[in-house]
């Protein structure tokens, strides 16, 4: 694998330009100032609020009157009604909030050659400047082995280092708070701070400890605030832990923490890679921030999109490591009392497209997290919901969700989709496409698999003209025109079509593999030959409701009704008519301003990979990273919204192979600025890992490592075949 660095010549201005790193809990972004430096520390478990009675007797009533208007048309009435008849039913979840910041102060003179460097192999970062003479060194890491974030100062003039450190916990959005927030205590001893503190909201209380080892000198506490002179070194290990839990104390060694952390994160970082052609000399020597504004200004730069992507799968891997919350909106990085959309677990296709580089970048181990939290968070929760307010067995989630397990509706009129729950078990479905364990479907994710089905099974209804239908729900965030009004709530809008029958072949599919529940397979056939189906539109477009209304936003940031195209796959080649009309909607979207936040621009990638279309693969990167983007790689919705990376990662991978069509496509979508390249190890269902080569825009090379002695059916240049690999599932093929 390619050596990948991620290189600035100034430090971050503000908390979004720094540099992050993390293992998987804790979190810490690096703005890499010289005279002071900050590093800011983020933790999984630091959340306001707590667990929320969502119970409601009279939801399901409710619920059925709000049905009997939409059946009669009246989406606005419907709107009215549920609004009044739910107003203290919309639950509001209380946020993540950032645990606290370390502050370092520098007596630096004389200041050149400044550098900082994120070294995404390795997940180290660096930053590097010459002080009075002295060259002046920072090295960061965090140690998922080790459960710590470690940072060593050093110098190298003897003696040479100089410094003094103290912690802030503070609002950014209310300067009068004060710099100790919420913080009970700071302790100090002879080598170490320990801050002890609670959360705004709730009263979780947390702590942070920072451990001093220094070289060539002594340090000082005076007045809580580390001073140190004239050292050689100092290494700096910090733990953030909840109150209840146990801080780690591992040897704090340096050498051996290091080295160990390294194996760790080179294990995973290196098992697959893209080029995607040459970048020019020189190029490489250049400043991020740089190269950013010749890829605005319609210079091609390979080199920068291969980074982009593995920078995707380095934070996937900072972020979410087994034995973790997954990631959520912020990944694991959040400098916030109360985040941006509370940096929670939104279900509506945020939590969804954090996870869509996973599998197929060959990072199986990052979902299982969001599969942990899937069956300890949500299972139990979204059972009690659909028993007590819908009064279906099952389990259902809606749009959001937090550590405590929240799954009733949420915010407004836009978090009665019942949908969250169901569109997570195509997660639980790939990770065994990919991996084929049926061990894991059986002992992690088959009972959710079961349950949503269960929910969707009791919840939908026929409607007078036969049609098992499901809502309310809403097309997630968008509204329609309905009787000259706007109108959320509706009945089976596409994607609720699209998602529930997916739920249901995956459910049929599980079972039967594991040879369970044939009494509810055969409901489940049932309703899916009883549910409408996809429709095309007045403009040619795939119609987003039952009806072909007309939408007060046609450049709505949301797609929500090509679902089925990605990450779904019910419309593909063996559905022309539907293809064709998926194209025309997001022709129709992209004129009227769509793909306009971070986000919604890295789904466009995938949906025209889907589309096979190059032209529009390429203008949908070039977009997220020329109008997406911040110098550091990360994405803006704006704020700071992670699930742009990880979408930007997912699309480029999709562009270079494609599995859902029940074969093995190589360069589906590639676009003609990447007329020569590789990859390798990326991953295909069917537990298989790819290799490729090109040239000229045309392969010569494909290997395959999978299962001994297997026939995987390959798509190559528009010529499908099969390959057979040998007795150590190894095949190879020349052209």
């Amino acid at each position: 694998m390619k050596d990948y660095c991620i290189y600035l010549d100034e430090p971050a201005l503000s908390w979004e330009h720094g540099t992050p790193i993390g293992n998987g809990s804790i979190g810490a972004m690096i703005y890499g100032g010289v005279r002071s430096e900050r590093v800011q520390f983020s933790y999984e478990r630091i959340w306001s609020g707590d667990k929320i009675n969502t119970d409601n007797e009279h939801f399901r009533e409710i619920i059925d009157e709000t049905r009997k208007l939409l059946l009669a048309g009246d989406g606005p009435a419907a709107d009215a009604y549920c609004a009044r008849a739910l107003k203290n039913s919309f639950h509001r979840i209380k946020s993540q909030e950032t645990a606290c910041e370390l502050v370092l102060e520098f007596p630096e003179t004389d200041i050149n050659g400044y550098r900082r460097e994120l070294f995404l192999n390795s997940g180290k970062a660096c930053v590097s400047y010459k002080s009075g003479g002295a060259i002046c060194k920072r090295e960061y890491f965090a140690s998922y082995p080790d459960k710590l974030v470690c940072i060593k100062l050093k110098s190298d003039k003897s003696a040479g280092l100089s410094f003094k450190a103290h912690i802030e916990r503070y609002d950014k959005n209310d300067p009068k708070c004060g710099k100790l927030l919420n913080v009970q205590s700071i302790e100090a001893n002879e080598n170490s701070l320990t801050m002890n503190a609670s959360t705004a909201y709730g009263g979780h209380e947390f702590k942070a400890v920072f451990r001093f080892v220094i070289s060539g000198s002594a340090l000082r506490i005076c007045n809580n605030e580390v001073c140190v002179d004239n050292a050689d070194s100092c290494c700096i290990y910090v733990s953030v832990a909840m109150k209840e839990e146990n801080i780690n104390e591992p040897e704090y060694d340096w050498d051996k923490l290091s080295a160990r952390h390294e194996k760790d994160f080179r294990r995973l970082m290196e098992r697959a890679d893209i080029t995607l052609g040459s970048t020019l000399y020189g190029i490489d020597k250049m400043p991020f921030s740089t190269r950013l504004n010749r890829l605005k200004n319609g210079a091609q730069d390979p080199g920068l999109l291969e980074t982009y992507f593995q920078f995707g799968r380095y934070l996937l891997i900072s972020s979410s490591r087994p034995g973790t919350l997954p990631a959520n909106l912020q990944g694991v990085w959040n400098d916030y009392i109360n985040a941006p959309w509370n940096s929670d677990y939104h279900t509506n296709i945020n939590l969804q497209m954090n996870y869509w580089p996973s599998e197929v970048t060959n990072l199986s181990e990052c979902e299982e997290p969001l599969n942990d939290y899937i069956n300890a968070y949500l299972l139990k929760s979204g059972k009690r919901c659909a028993e007590v307010n819908y009064k279906c067995r099952g389990a259902v989630l809606h749009h959001l969700s937090d550590i405590y397990g929240f799954a009733a509706p949420a915010d407004g009129l836009w978090g009665l989709w019942p949908l969250g729950g169901a569109w997570l078990c195509y997660h639980l479905w790939e990770h065994y496409l990919y991996g084929e364990d049926i061990a894991y479907l059986k002992e992690h994710s088959y009972e959710y698999i079961r349950e949503c089905t269960r929910f969707f099974l009791d919840y939908m209804f026929k409607d007078e003209k036969g049609r098992l239908l499901s809502g309310p729900s809403t097309s997630p965030e968008n509204t329609y025109y309905c009787n000259g009004k706007r109108a959320s709530l509706c009945l089976s809008p596409s994607m609720d079509i699209e998602i529930i029958s997916g739920l249901y072949n995956i459910f049929i599919n599980a079972a039967k593999l594991l040879d369970t529940d044939h009494d509810m397979i055969q409901e489940a056939q049932t309703a899916l030959s009883e549910m409408p189906h996809l429709r095309v539109g007045k403009h040619g477009q795939l119609m987003e409701w039952l009806e072909d209304y007309d939408e007060p936003e046609p450049g709505h940031r949301h797609i929500s009704h090509l679902f089925g195209l990605y990450p779904g796959n019910c419309i593909n080649s063996e559905t022309p008519d539907l293809l064709k009309a998926a194209e025309k909607t997001l022709k129709r979207r992209l004129e009227h301003g769509g793909g306009h936040t971070g986000w919604s621009a890295a789904w466009l990638i995938s949906l025209h990979a889907r589309l096979r279309d190059r032209e529009g693969v390429y203008n949908m990167i070039h977009k997220l990273l020329s109008a997406s983007t911040h110098e550091n790689l990360l994405d803006f919705h704006p704020p700071f919204q992670i699930d742009g990376n990880f979408g930007g990662t997912a699309g480029i991978a999709e562009m270079l192979i494609q599995s859902h069509e029940g074969y093995i496509s190589l360069l589906p979508a590639l676009p003609k600025q990447f007329p020569n390249g590789e990859f390798h190890g990326l991953k295909a269902r069917t537990c298989a890992e790819v290799d490729c080569e090109w040239r000229n825009g045309h392969i010569r090379l494909i290997k395959i490592h999978g299962k001994p002695n297997t026939v995987y059916r390959l798509e190559a240049e528009g010529n499908i075949f099969d390959a057979l690999t040998d007795v150590e599932g190894e095949y190879e093929i020349s052209f």
